[in-house]
């Protein structure tokens, strides 16, 4: 796909990801799996940095469930649960 143009890949680092879980769970309720929350910390970067187009519709595809991933999180962030 990448050498149709179809698609670009790209990476975000864990605290990108962090990121991107806090995000969704804060604005929507919902805690997204890890390795969906590297889209969506990538996608805020983006954004921050004026990379998206204005007016972009982007669509993310959630796979997984996060609250599996509480204890990991609770530890990256120093929060004791």
């Amino acid at each position: 796909m990448k050498d149709t143009g179809r698609a670009t890949y790209a990476s975000a680092s864990d605290e990108i990801a962090l990121r991107g879980l806090q995000a969704l769970s804060r604005s929507e309720g919902i805690i997204p799996a890890l390795e969906t929350s590297h889209a969506l910390g990538y996608l805020l970067e983006q954004g921050e940095q004026g990379k998206l187009p204005e007016g972009a519709l982007i669509i993310v595809n959630l796979s997984g469930r996060g609250d599996k991933d509480m204890m990991t999180v609770a530890n990256a962030l120093g929060v004791s649960l």
